[in-house]
Parts: C-alpha cells; sequence; structure tokens
C-alpha cells in the first residue's frame, strides 16, 4: 500500500552535525526510527490479521453468532484502512487505501461479509510485507552508514588515548591499528599498510599505503600500524558526503516519482469509473467490486522511490556520491559526454615522456645538466625534470648562478658554462638553431644547450590516467558520445584524444569558451554531462544537465557538481552510469507491468471472470513484485 513506502527523512540543515560531529549518528537515526516503529507494531499488525482471519473462518463455517464475530473482525481490520482513506480525503488525495474502503463499504452493503473479512485480510498482509520489504531496504542503506567506530587513538605528546571522534580535529594525529576501521579523512604521517577501501570506492583489491599517501574514513586497516594526520572528520569525510547523498535521495522527489504518485492517483479514478460503468451496464455488484480491487498502483507508489534509494546507495557504494534522485533520473538519460583533460583523463602531474640527443650526447649527461640548470626553478616543467634526474640516481651540484626568462626558459652557469633549458625562441636567441621537433607525445618540448653546443631536448607531459581509455570505451559502447575540452595545446589535446578514442575534441579553451561549448550542446537538445575537476570547470559543471567532479578537485567543482566521484576514477562514473539505467529500467518495467495487470484485471473483473476474493489476490501479489523488483537496486552487502 502506498502508504507503507518510504517515507522522505525529516529535512536537516547542512550545519545540524558539526564538522567534528561523527557521521555515525545519521545511522543511528535511521536505526532508531526504524526501531522505534518497527517490532512493536508488526506484532500487533500480525495479531490484527490472525484475528481478521480467524472472523472470516468463523464466518465462513457459520458457527455460533457468526454475524456478531464478523462485524468484530471488519471493525478490528477495517479501522486502519479507513483511518488511512480519511487522511487522505482530507489532503485531497486519491490513493488505494480509499478506493479499498469504498470497495468493502459496497461488499458489505450487497451482504458480502466473508468477502469483506477475507479482503481485508489480504490488504493487511500485504501491508506487512511490503513495510518488511521497505524495512530491509531502509536496511541494506543502513549498512552502508554503519562502518564509522564512535572514537579515534589520539595521539599526543607521544601519548595515544582513545577519545570520541566528536573531539578530534584537522591537523592532530590518530593512530589506527591493524583491522581496525579508519575514522577520518587524512595523510599518512608514518607506517606502511594495506586499505580495503571497497567501501568508498568500489575496488575490491586492498591498496597500499605509505607516507603521504590519503587514506578514507570507512576503510579498513588490513596489516600495519598507521599514523594519520586528519584532514577531514563527520560530514567533511568522503563517507560523510555518501551520508548526505542518501539522506538527500530520501528527503527530495524526482519527477519520475512523482509520475508514479499521479499514475497511483489516475488509475484509482479509472478503477473506480470502470467499477461505475460495469455496475451500470452489467448490475453486478460483486463484477463492479471486483474491479475497484483489482486495480492498483501500489508497486509503482512504493517501488519507485525504493529503487531510486538504492541506485543512490548503490553508486555510493561504487565510489560516486550522487546529491539526490533527480540528478540520477538526468543521469539515465545523458547522451554525450564532456571531459576535461588535466586532472580528469590524466593526472594533472607533468612527467618527463621522452629524452632527445644531438651531437653524440649522453642521455644521462643531457638529463643531469638540464636538472642542475633547473634545480632552483619552481616551473612545474622543472620540478618534472629535476624528479626524473632524482629517480635516475644523478648528482645534481648547485649551479653558480640562475635566472628565470618568462615565457622562454631558465640559464645558469654550470662549472663555468652557461648552460640552458628553453623554448626554440630562448635557443635562437642565443645562436642556436634546433631542428624540426621530433616530438611524438603531443607534449611540451624544451631544448637544452651548453655554451654554444645545442644537447638536446626533452619531452614534458602529462601522463594518461590508466583506466580512462577502458572508461571512454565502455561510454563510447553504451552509445554517448565523447567530447575533450582542455586549455591544453592542440598537439597535446590530439594525443591524449588519439590514446583514448574520444569523438571530438576542442583545445586551448579558456574557461568561459568551455562553458560556451557545453551551453551550446544543452541548447541543441543534447543530455550533457561535464567531466572536470578544477575551479575553470566548475561554470561548465554548473551549466550542463549533469555536473560529475573527480574526488580531488578543488572545492569550487565538488560544489558545483551534482555528481562527486571518489578515488578520482573515471570508470566509477561509467559504473554510475549503467546504476542509473539499471534504475529506470526497473522503475519502467514496473510502469509498465502495473498497467498490463491493471488493465487485465479490471476487464476480466468486468466481464465477471474474477471474483473479489481472486482480485484482492492478485492485487497483493503484482505490487509485491514489483515492489520486491525495486529491491534489486539495493546496495549489495
Amino acid at each position: 500500500m502506498a502508504k507503507t513506502t518510504l517515507q522522505p527523512a525529516p529535512a536537516k540543515q547542512k550545519n545540524d552535525l558539526s564538522t567534528k560531529q561523527p557521521v555515525q549518528s545519521a545511522a543511528l537515526h535511521v536505526a532508531d526510527d526504524d526501531h522505534e516503529h518497527g517490532h512493536g507494531i508488526e506484532w500487533f499488525d500480525l495479531a490484527r490479521i490472525a484475528f481478521v482471519a480467524i472472523c472470516a473462518v468463523s464466518v465462513g463455517f457459520r458457527v455460533p453468532y457468526f454475524n456478531i464475530i464478523g462485524a468484530a473482525g471488519v471493525a478490528v481490520g477495517v479501522y486502519p484502512i479507513a483511518r488511512e482513506a480519511l487522511e487522505d480525503i482530507l489532503e485531497k488525495k486519491m490513493t488505494m487505501e480509499l478506493s479499498m474502503t469504498i470497495a468493502l463499504g459496497a461488499a458489505l452493503l450487497i451482504g458480502e461479509l466473508f468477502t469483506a473479512l477475507v479482503i481485508t485480510a489480504f490488504v493487511l498482509a500485504a501491508e506487512v510485507l511490503e513495510g518488511l520489504t521497505v524495512r530491509r531496504g531502509r536496511t541494506a542503506i543502513r549498512d552502508l552508514l554503519d562502518l564509522l567506530p564512535g572514537t579515534a587513538n589520539l595521539v599526543y605528546q607521544g601519548q595515544v588515548s582513545e577519545v570520541p571522534i566528536s573531539v578530534i580535529g584537522a591537523g592532530e594525529v590518530i593512530l589506527v591499528r591493524p583491522g581496525a576501521r579508519i575514522p577520518v579523512d587524512g595523510k599518512v604521517e608514518t607506517g606502511t599498510s594495506f586499505v580495503d577501501e571497497s567501501a568508498i570506492t568500489g575496488e575490491p583489491m586492498p591498496v597500499e599505503k605509505s607516507a603521504g599517501k590519503l587514506v578514507f574514513a570507512g576503510t579498513i586497516n588490513q596489516s600495519g600500524a598507521l599514523h594519520v594526520r586528519v584532514e577531514s572528520v563527520g560530514r567533511d569525510t568522503s563517507f560523510g558526503k555518501i551520508v548526505e547523498a542518501v539522506e538527500q535521495a530520501e528527503r527530495s522527489k524526482a519527477p519520475i516519482q512523482k509520475t508514479a504518485d499521479r499514475l497511483a492517483g489516475y488509475l484509482v479514478y479509472f478503477a473506480s469509473g470502470s467499477a461505475l460503468l460495469t455496475l451500470l451496464i452489467t448490475h453486478n455488484a460483486r463484477s463492479a467490486i471486483s474491479v475497484v480491487i483489482v486495480a492498483g498502483a501500489c508497486g509503482i507508489a512504493a517501488g519507485t522511490p525504493l529503487a531510486i534509494l538504492g541506485a543512490v546507495g548503490r553508486a555510493a557504494q561504487q565510489g560516486a556520491i550522487i546529491k539526490g534522485g533527480l540528478y540520477l533520473e538526468v543521469l539515465a538519460a545523458v547522451d554525450t559526454v564532456m571531459l576535461d583533460k588535466t586532472g580528469t583523463l590524466t593526472y594533472g602531474v607533468p612527467e618527463v615522456a621522452e629524452i632527445n640527443t644531438f651531437n653524440g650526447v649522453p642521455k644521462q649527461e643531457l638529463l643531469q645538466t638540464a636538472a642542475i640548470a633547473e634545480l632552483r626553478s619552481e616551473h612545474p616543467v622543472g620540478r618534472a625534470i629535476v624528479k626524473r634526474a632524482l629517480q635516475q640516481g644523478l648528482a645534481l651540484s648547485e649551479p653558480g648562478s640562475f635566472a628565470y626568462e618568462p615565457g622562454r626558459g631558465v640559464w645558469a652557469t654550470i662549472n663555468g658554462s652557461e648552460a640552458a633549458v628553453g623554448s626554440v625562441a630562448m635557443m635562437r636567441n642565443r645562436g642556436l638553431q634546433p631542428p624540426a621537433s621530433i616530438n611524438a607525445n603531443g607534449g611540451s618540448e624544451v631544448f637544452v644547450a651548453l655554451g654554444k653546443m645545442l644537447m638536446g631536448s626533452i619531452v614534458i607531459s602529462d601522463k594518461v590516467r590508466p583506466e580512462a581509455e577502458q572508461a571512454v570505451k565502455d561510454l563510447k559502447s553504451m552509445g554517448i558520445d565523447t567530447v575533450l575540452l582542455t586549455g591544453d595545446s592542440k598537439s597535446a589535446a590530439g594525443v591524449v584524444a588519439k590514446v583514448l578514442g574520444v569523438n571530438s575534441v576542442h583545445a586551448e579553451l579558456l574557461p568561459e569558451q568551455k562553458l560556451d561549448r557545453v551551453r551550446e550542446a544543452v541548447h541543441s537538445k543534447r543530455i550533457v554531462a561535464m567531466v572536470g575537476d578544477g575551479i575553470n570547470d566548475a561554470p561548465a559543471l554548473a551549466e550542463a544537465s549533469i555536473g560529475v567532479a573527480m574526488g580531488s578537485g578543488t572545492d569550487v567543482a565538488r560544489e558545483s557538481a551534482d555528481i562527486v566521484l571518489i578515488g578520482n576514477d573515471l570508470s566509477r562514473f561509467v559504473e554510475s552510469l549503467r546504476i542509473s539505467r539499471k534504475c529506470r529500467g526497473v522503475i519502467m518495467q514496473n510502469f509498465y507491468g502495473t498497467l498490463a495487470v491493471d488493465a487485465a484485471g479490471i476487464v476480466l473483473a468486468a466481464m465477471g471472470f474474477l471474483n473479489p476474493l481472486l482480485a484482492a489476490f492478485i492485487h497483493v501479489s503484482s505490487e509485491l513484485a514489483f515492489i520486491l523488483n525495486s529491491t534489486r537496486m539495493l546496495p549489495r552487502r
């Protein structure tokens, strides 16, 4: 019945939990709700059903005083149904409780006491079974929420003490012992271990953690002890965002859920009209009552929010936070995905991709010269060169002098000789003529010279994320158009686009030009998902039909987005698309299944092939079937 669907959680302001308050309290709130409205009322409901069933048997076998017993059974059984029907009348809503009350009243008017009792028992049993199914949905969601410990081992002045999470603040250090759940988001200070992050990122294999690596609240430390510097607690953690997503999904109604509610009302009107028409044509009150009883949209009304909540929970379990049912519905309709390059498809960290030498100069000598010249540089290109030299164990000494020419490069004195690392223009200014570019990686090429000798060139590029190629391939297999938007050069963008196989590329774009590309696609009636991570992506994320932010992105990007990926893995976005489409499929199955069952049932009932008892059985069975269909979306344990 519609009244036992998932009820929206009380609206909460974002500041109802401070950043230090443990997220677990939200889970406990849900648990308390279920306990408060659960077992005591459930046993009372079962006793009511048993009493009505006994009364029905008494009437059926015509025991002494069966009329009085039957009347008592009707009074006890019909009360909760009639009460909900009255509430619906006061709220000006047409629901199945109201139609059932009308049908029961009609059955009593024509003297069908036994029929009224059996129908009442069916309806009450359906209420209990539906409530159990919905409770299972809440339990599955609560499994996601009940993962955070309430305490942490705080390290202070060399001493370790167990304290409540609520008193832990950013910047403090905690100890996470082997086998314990990590209670905060933070960075490993000391220690090495493997951490099970499946609850947050969906990654089944444990991830090795050492100094400098990020860890997430709700994950499990498997082997070694870790000292973790706290970065965020409570609702500010990745796990806290999952809680907010689930709560938001419970509070808000997606358009398809509102459609389901309207359809439920329309079906009641249609069934009532069909019953009246049946009575006028056939003059058969039993057939008219059967028409009212057989039609119902409770499977839609209850199954739709259950499917949406389950899908949001499952996506969260896979590492994607969807901020509400509305965005889940839009995501299912996406036909175009626009992708930022740096930080989304690539790591956003320049690396040495290629070393080319001239005049027989050894590659190690070229790299060492360039690294010494760049040792004092703060430019990302310079840092990438120095990093590669250190990785190869090259000895780096301080240059005698150093200068930086903006937009051109650097020069430094090395053992009395002047070394230069920079652009073609810089080399030409020094009387050197670099050859035509042999850059095969589409990165930034810098030339290296020592004195009057051109030693060679170093190509710096941004490494493509290993999962990005498969993610783009999966998107294309789903019939989705992929577009690369980047402010990088055409050559660099072209190389990445070729590796990934995206459909089209737009390079050398300013933030406002990215916004224009998204706006054009949206105005062309495309359903656009924009995936990005930086401040420059925020306008495009907000303009797109659905904005998706990488978890490592800026706060501005994450706030502008409708979906946030945890773990920076684009495959999580692909999985979210699959979940959203599956959720839409489940809901549409419920829609069309309900219409088919109701249409067939009304016709058969009007023709006299269904009596009220069989009509009630079909109604209850179909309703539960569609609700159980929605439970397929619930997160796996």
